[in-house]
């Protein structure tokens, strides 16, 4: 039997002089929201839905956090680069 809702998850460090804050947590709950099933965001041992802005902001990200982004099917690899490549580019601040 094959499974083919395999998580899928990648890291990525804050780069924003600011870390993540409400706007920036706002960004990617934006791009989460459009995702088939849940994205989520792990610091250390916390995980937290990426499609909540508030849940995001509980991470307390300061710059060069590292955290990783993971969602629990393969169908949504392309959110987690959208999301990854949004971060990578300091939330375009």
């Amino acid at each position: 039997m094959v499974k083919t809702d395999i998580e899928f998850s990648k890291k990525v460090v804050i780069v924003n002089e600011l870390g993540l804050h409400a706007r920036s947590a706002a960004k990617i709950a934006q791009l989460a929201q459009n995702a088939k099933s849940t994205i989520w965001v792990i610091k250390d041992r916390d995980k937290v839905d990426a499609s909540s802005i508030i849940d995001v902001l509980t991470l307390a990200c300061p710059k060069g956090s590292k955290i990783e982004l993971s969602a629990d099917s393969q169908v949504d690899i392309d959110i987690i680069n959208d999301i990854i490549a949004l971060i990578e580019r300091g939330f375009e601040e």
